[in-house]
């Protein structure tokens, strides 16, 4: 079996005409998992990451793992409250919404190589709003990586100012 048999689409959620992609039964399954990151891995391995930067919550269950396997740090980007001051704050958009995401205000992760990884890019808005705040602590952004791209939703425009390279497992 793929991994990719086992995203479930979720209808309606989590507000009416959305097509929702969900990941977690992926993350369950231990072969699927392995799959993922062996594959991830492969991707990311030439660009001599330093550092893995991804946001809550589905972010981290790949980001964390990945990172591991890469030799790199983890930079998470939590939802706004999470963290202790002092903290960047970005606002993004998303297809069903608008929010926030904060990070640590840190030194650490200046001027190193970093990859910014998501479950899905939808829309592109939370991964931007990642990008700025890597932008913000001074790091070099050098590939997006994700399992699934949703291709209408044109989430890749949103990032192609960046120059990075952008990696999904999937495109939809």
């Amino acid at each position: 079996m793929a991994w990719t048999d086992l995203v479930r689409e979720i209808q309606d959620f989590p507000k009416p005409g959305v097509l929702f992609r969900d990941v977690l039964p992926v993350m369950a399954s231990r072969e699927a998992l392995k799959e993922v990151l062996d594959q991830l891995y492969q991707l990311l391995r030439p660009l001599e990451i330093e550092a893995v930067l991804a946001p809550e919550a589905r972010g981290f269950l790949i980001a964390a793992p990945l990172a591991d396997r890469l030799g790199a740090s983890l930079i998470p980007v939590r939802k706004p409250g999470k963290l202790p001051n002092p903290v960047f704050r970005e606002a993004y958009t998303l297809e069903y919404g608008e929010n926030h995401l904060e990070v640590e205000v840190s030194d650490a992760i200046r001027g190193r190589r970093i990859v910014i990884v998501d479950d899905v890019l939808a829309t592109g808005g939370t991964v931007a709003a990642c990008a700025r705040l890597a932008d913000r602590l001074g790091a070099k952004v050098v590939g997006f990586a994700f399992l699934i791209e949703l291709k209408g939703l044109n989430g890749r425009n949103r990032l192609m100012s960046s120059h990075a390279p952008m990696m999904s497992l999937v495109a939809l």
